[in-house]
C-alpha cells in the first residue's frame, strides 16, 4: 500500500528485456539509481513504487535498485518504454503509524494515458489526460482522488463520452515528480480510485442478487431491511 505521495525521483540506469542474472529472473528488469532516499531501510523482497507500478526489490546498493518486470506490468504500464536516464518516480511501501498525506494507492496500475494538453494556468500546470482503457472513466469523478505516475493528484474535469480528464499541479509538486518532463503524447500510468472500485463491486452484487440467487436481489435487500426495522419496533 501506497500514499501518492513521492518520496524522491530516481533515474533509470538499465532496463533489461532478458535479464539473465538471478536478480533478473531470467526475465526484464529495471534498475534505477539516484535512489539512497528510499534505500536506507530497504530488504530484499520490499516493495517500492516505480512511476505508481508497485514492484519488489531484487538487488540493491546504497544508491541504487534492480527490480524484475512481469509481462503482465509491461503490458499494463509505460515501464518499458523507460530508457537510461530517465527519471523515475519513487516511494517506498506505506509504514504503520506514518502520516497518510495522498490516498490509499495500491500501486496496482490500471491503464495509461496520453497527454493530449498541457496549459499554464499562473505557476500551475493543467493537463488534460486521456485514457487508453475507457472502461475506468466511471472512476473517475470530479474533485476525486486519482494516481498519476504514482503522484496522487485530485481530478477537475471530467468527459466520459471523449475518455479525458483534466488535473492541475501546482508548482511544488513540478519539481518534485517526473510529469513536468513529459510532452503532449507522452504516455504515463493511471489508478483510479480503489475504494470507488469497491463499492461498485459491492453495489452490482447487492443489485445482482448475487446473495441471494432465488430472487431480485433489490426487492430480497429491501425486504430483509424492512424485517430488521420491524423487529427492533417489537
Amino acid at each position: 500500500m501506497f500514499t501518492g505521495i513521492v518520496e524522491c525521483m530516481g533515474r533509470v540506469v538499465e532496463f533489461a528485456r532478458l535479464d539473465a542474472t538471478e536478480a533478473g529472473g531470467s526475465g526484464a528488469s529495471l534498475t534505477v539509481a539516484g535512489a539512497a532516499a528510499v534505500l536506507g531501510d530497504c530488504h530484499l523482497g520490499d516493495s517500492i513504487a516505480i512511476n505508481g507500478t508497485c514492484l519488489t526489490v531484487t538487488e540493491f546498493s546504497a544508491d541504487s535498485f534492480k527490480v524484475g518486470l512481469a509481462p503482465e506490468t509491461l503490458r499494463r504500464t509505460s515501464l518499458g518504454e523507460l530508457q537510461p536516464g530517465d527519471p523515475a518516480n519513487l516511494e517506498r511501501a506505506l509504514a504503520a503509524g506514518h502520516r497518510f498525506g495522498g490516498h490509499f494507492v495500491q500501486g496496482h496500475v490500471d491503464t495509461t494515458a496520453d497527454i493530449v494538453e498541457i496549459t499554464p494556468d499562473a505557476n500551475s500546470i493543467r493537463y488534460k489526460l486521456r485514457v487508453v482503457d475507457p472502461a475506468l472513466m466511471p472512476y473517475i469523478i470530479p474533485k476525486g482522488f486519482i494516481a498519476v505516475d504514482g503522484t496522487s493528484l485530485t481530478v477537475c474535469d471530467v468527459n466520459d463520452s471523449e475518455h479525458w480528464f483534466t488535473i492541475m499541479m501546482i508548482a511544488y509538486t513540478q519539481a518534485h515528480v517526473v510529469m513536468p518532463t513529459k510532452s503532449v503524447g507522452g504516455k504515463i500510468n493511471i489508478e483510479v480510485d480503489m475504494l470507488g472500485k469497491y463499492a461498485e463491486k459491492v453495489t452490482a452484487s447487492i443489485l445482482r442478487g448475487a446473495a441471494d440467487p432465488e430472487g431480485s436481489g433489490t426487492t430480497s435487500y429491501i425486504e430483509k431491511v424492512v424485517e430488521r426495522v420491524l423487529q427492533r419496533e417489537k
